[in-house]
């Protein structure tokens, strides 16, 4: 197996070890699992995709979570990230599954609003509209490693609440219906957490963070805003521009990551697991 720096400190591509190697062969996911645990982000390219194939692949990593209700997929191991409707038709842009994907672009950390957070996302591309919607990640392990000691003190025990209702309403009051908002009551998760295999700190904050215990609304947002913009310096970004047959898996627990926008006119699918 090979590892292809592509980052700035962080991320790797695989070369010589496959999904499907992954899936069935404990070398290789062991191999696999390690670099996950110490570039945060895995890119494979040129992979067989298709659903049971990334299922068997996620699967090697941990137990899979269901997908939230009111979403495609709902109920089900695979979270579909498209503009295409039940029918085969691409949606107007005033459509909620765009709408999802203008939230996709707000910076964030997949299931934080969860009682079970999530350790890793794992996307494959299916259908892509061209050059545009790629895919955006930075490190808040080394954004952790950046923060003033006195910063980092502070933070230290710091407990933020997270909701899937906060993010949503910012691109639009009803985008988080009754229904999730019921199945998606806040949460709270410490600000940062320690990786068990190497014990190195990563901040964790997301779009779905907006409240700090022991600080009132405002100075708490403010402090999230600037813990977020000294994360997302666009000298801290890697850009990921998607190939057919790429698929990226990313640790939750130490990246942000956004969707960018692209020609909702024409159709992208992406399907994702949650690990």
């Amino acid at each position: 197996m090979e590892l292809v720096p592509m980052g700035p400190g962080f991320g790797v591509e695989v070369k010589g070890v496959g999904i499907l190697d992954v899936a069935s062969d404990g070398d290789a996911y062991q191999a696999v699992r390690e670099a996950f645990e110490e570039h945060s982000l895995l890119l494979f390219r040129n992979q067989p995709v298709a659903d049971d194939i990334q299922v068997g692949f996620s699967r090697a990593f941990g137990p899979l979570e269901l997908t939230k209700v009111a979403s495609l997929g709902a109920g089900s191991f695979y979270s579909r990230l498209t503009n295409v409707g039940l029918n085969g038709e691409l949606v107007p842009v005033t459509d909620r599954q765009v709408l999802v994907a203008q939230a996709n672009a707000l910076w964030h950390t997949d299931s934080s609003f969860k009682k079970v957070p999530a350790l890793a996302s794992v996307l494959s591309a299916r259908v892509l509209p061209g050059a545009d919607g790629d895919t955006e990640f930075t490190s808040t392990r080394l954004a952790w490693e950046r923060l003033p000691a006195g910063l980092q003190a502070k933070l230290a025990d710091a407990i933020a609440t997270h909701s899937y209702a906060n993010s949503r309403d910012q691109i639009h009051p009803d985008l988080a219906n009754a229904e999730e908002r019921r199945a998606l009551p806040p949460v709270r998760w410490r600000m940062n957490w320690r990786n068990p295999k190497n014990g190195k700190r990563a901040l964790y904050i997301a779009s779905h963070a907006y409240a700090i215990e022991g600080m009132d609304d405002r100075h708490a947002r403010q402090l999230l805003a600037e813990l977020m913009d000294e994360t997302t310096k666009r000298d801290y970004v890697y850009v990921h521009k998607w190939n057919n047959g790429d698929v990226v898996m990313w640790d939750n627990r130490a990246m942000l990551h956004r969707g960018r926008p692209w020609d909702y006119s024409k159709e992208r699918s992406m399907v994702r697991t949650t690990i």
